[in-house]
């Protein structure tokens, strides 16, 4: 966390002379009043300059890329993090010869750390960063694999002329199900029952006469 402390006739001038030094704007930055700025003696002697400590805020990728460090210390893992920004989103992507234990079932693991790493990233208070959290592109992967799967049962139920429920999805999995079969003529698909076991039923959707 880089820092540093300024003294000025003001404590505004004091950050400024900070701010400058440092290339950040105020936004980028924590200040704490060291010492306030005074007169002395006839406006002369012993005057004091106001004094500051301004501290460079570490970035979302920064604080969520640490925080899952000290995660994956305390498991034990070897875990390389790179991080990126797409269309605004902070992607964060993990290489592991352990993936299998980061990802979980049906990616409940890594959601989870998802989760987490998003309330770190976004503790302090200001603009909301989303985060994403992937290891060896299992997102993508997973993502082809349920538009595959939910092509398959639209067509099965499309000829059938029936229903079927899926298996239980989170909220992430069943938005690409509804997506994939939004354009799909006499099927419609909608999502019931309860968190954690919430899935989605895709149905044949019989013309109105």
């Amino acid at each position: 966390m880089k820092s540093i402390v300024t003294k000025a006739k003001t404590i505004d001038d004091a950050v400024n002379k900070a701010l400058a030094e440092l290339g950040v704007g105020i936004d980028d930055v924590t200040v704490n009043v060291l010492e306030t700025p005074s007169t002395g003696l006839i406006g002369v002697f012993g005057n004091r300059q106001a004094k500051v400590e301004v501290i460079v805020k570490d970035s979302a990728a920064e604080t969520a890329s640490a925080f899952l460090a000290d995660v994956f210390g305390a498991m034990g893992i070897e875990v390389q993090i790179d991080s990126s920004v797409e269309d605004e989103v902070l992607v964060l992507s993990l290489s592991s010869p352990k993936a299998g234990i980061l990802i979980g079932k049906r990616g409940a693991t890594l959601d989870a750390l998802q989760y987490l790493t998003s309330l770190a990233a976004n503790k302090a208070p200001g603009q909301y960063q989303r985060i994403v959290l992937d290891i060896e592109s299992y997102r993508e992967k997973r993502k082809r694999a349920l538009q595959d799967l939910a092509d398959r049962i639209a067509l099965n139920v499309a000829k059938r002329r029936s229903r079927h429920a899926l298996e239980p999805m989170n909220p992430y999995e069943r938005r690409i199900i509804h997506s994939s079969l939004q354009n799909y003529k006499n099927i419609s698909t909608y999502s019931e029952g309860e968190e954690p076991n919430r899935h989605v039923v895709i149905e044949y959707k019989r013309e109105q006469v």
